[in-house]
């Protein structure tokens, strides 16, 4: 980090730290007590903080990495500040574990940029520092700084994790995806994808060299033609790697380390019965496959600033001139998937307190056919999505591609929390964006989480059956 660019960044981090606890401050007087979630969160955390760790609400679904953080970052301060009484593990003190996990995600994403963009030398500083600082207040992100949920932390270990794959600390990087893991169980596929770009690697490198014996002009080694020649070619070659010995060794000798907790998840998997602990009524898998579509355009909303411009939808367009039977074919696997495979939770059209509620009862439930009239919307927001990706490699964008499946096509319910991970994921590898459009992007996120932290502070209403204040979030 050059020194310029360090006192910047050091000069932000301390400007966004002041205001998000100038912030927490205003949420936790209006909310002094455990809010949605957090009723289950902070009694557990409390449990864990007066040493009761063979306590367990079989109502969390999660396993309990966010209270042993919590209790290892506490602990030391009580006793180095000699507090005591309700102070101790109050809720107020809980909440603030993750304005400290908001600190480490702004300088983990600060150095994913540096790492991933590394050979844009030239008037970068600005763009890399307020890429990280905008990408730190990703709206759905930000909003759970302030509560007590797994959110933040997940996402910086899962992010730590992949840093470290990054730097070729493999052991590091696995034993934060165990991390992670804790946090939230879903996380192990990211963990997979951290070992997925080590596959990918190798392949790459096996796909070059095979081209290089062969001398196929009209194929690069880099490019595969979009065709079902091209896909044949393809899959004809994932077999023949996948089957080789010397192929399988060499990837293992990189990415035991990965193997060995995926093999442990699986163990806890069998033992379990499943990958939920407690209360698995409302947290069944299923093929959701509309969820993909939804994560496309939610990826669409949020990225425009910095993804959209004229000359990709002209660009598009063509696409749709020139390929017109792929087009056509992709629109009516949409339309099967939309009308055989749409899943509706319990949750999503009971509880009127989420955004997504609000978003499937004005949209989607007006008339059975609005659901089919986002298709055109789902096909160019897909298109804009993989178009970011085209400076990456085949099987990057593979590995990527499966990693978002499995973390987005199992969920039942449309929660805009699990898309924060493959967010960051995609927007940290688009290509590093101009400043004016970085500028934009930061206006948009800054203006969503003023709109929402507004919202949840001052909407605020009551069930008829209930006296207590409910408030609209996230």
């Amino acid at each position: 980090m050059e020194k310029f660019e360090g006192y910047i960044f050091t000069a932000l981090c301390s400007t966004n730290f002041l205001i998000s606890c100038l912030l927490f401050s205003r949420v936790t007087r209006e909310q002094r007590e455990p809010y949605m979630d957090e009723i289950f969160h902070v009694p557990q955390a409390q449990k864990y903080c007066h040493g009761k760790f063979n306590e367990w609400d079989p109502m969390i679904t999660t396993l309990p990495g966010l209270y042993l953080v919590t209790v290892g970052v506490i602990k030391p301060v009580v006793w180095l500040a000699d507090l005591t009484g309700e102070v101790v593990c109050s809720t107020a003190m809980l909440r603030f574990i993750n304005l400290l996990f908001n600190c480490g995600n702004l300088y983990v994403l600060y150095l994913l940029i540096c790492k991933l963009h590394f050979r844009e030398k030239t008037r970068t500083t600005l763009r890399r520092v307020l890429s990280a600082l905008s990408l730190s207040t990703f709206p759905v992100l930000y909003f759970f700084n302030f509560l007590y949920y797994t959110d933040a932390g997940s996402t910086f270990f899962i992010l730590f994790a992949y840093l470290m794959t990054l730097y070729g600390c493999h052991k590091a990087s696995a034993l934060l995806g165990v991390c992670s893991v804790l946090f939230r169980q879903t996380n192990i596929i990211w963990v997979a994808f951290c070992a997925g770009t080590l596959v990918a690697a190798k392949m790459d490198e096996a796909w070059r060299t095979e081209h290089t014996k062969k001398r196929d002009e009209k194929s690069p080694p880099s490019q595969v033609p979009l065709s079902f020649t091209g896909a044949k070619k393809v899959m004809f070659f994932l077999l023949e790697f996948f089957t080789s010995p010397s192929y399988v060794k060499a990837v293992l000798q990189v990415a035991w380390p990965y193997a060995a907790v995926a093999v442990s998840f699986l163990v806890f998997v069998v033992l379990n019965d499943g990958i939920v602990v407690g209360d698995r009524t409302s947290h069944e898998a299923c093929l959701n496959f509309p969820q993909l579509f939804y994560f496309f355009s939610f990826s669409l909303f949020f990225s425009f600033p910095v993804s959209l411009c004229y000359y990709r939808i002209l660009r598009f367009l063509q696409a749709l001139k020139k390929q017109r039977f792929f087009f056509l074919l992709v629109t009516g696997l949409c339309v099967l998937l939309v009308w055989k495979l749409t899943f509706v939770h319990k949750y999503l059209l009971a509880d009127n307190r989420h955004f997504p509620f609000y978003v499937w009862n004005r949209l989607f439930q007006r008339h059975e056919l609005v659901r089919f009239l986002f298709i055109p919307a789902y096909v160019f927001a897909g298109w804009n999505f993989l178009d970011s990706f085209k400076s990456r490699s085949l099987f990057w964008s593979l590995a990527f591609l499966a990693c978002l499946l499995a973390a987005t096509v199992p969920q039942k319910l449309l929660e805009f929390r699990y898309f924060i991970v493959p967010y960051l994921m995609y927007r940290l590898h688009m290509p590093l964006p101009s400043l004016p459009r970085l500028i934009v992007e930061f206006f948009l996120y800054t203006a969503v989480n003023a709109t929402t932290i507004y919202i949840f502070i001052t909407k605020t209403f009551h069930w008829p059956d209930s006296t207590a204040t409910q408030r609209f979030m996230w």
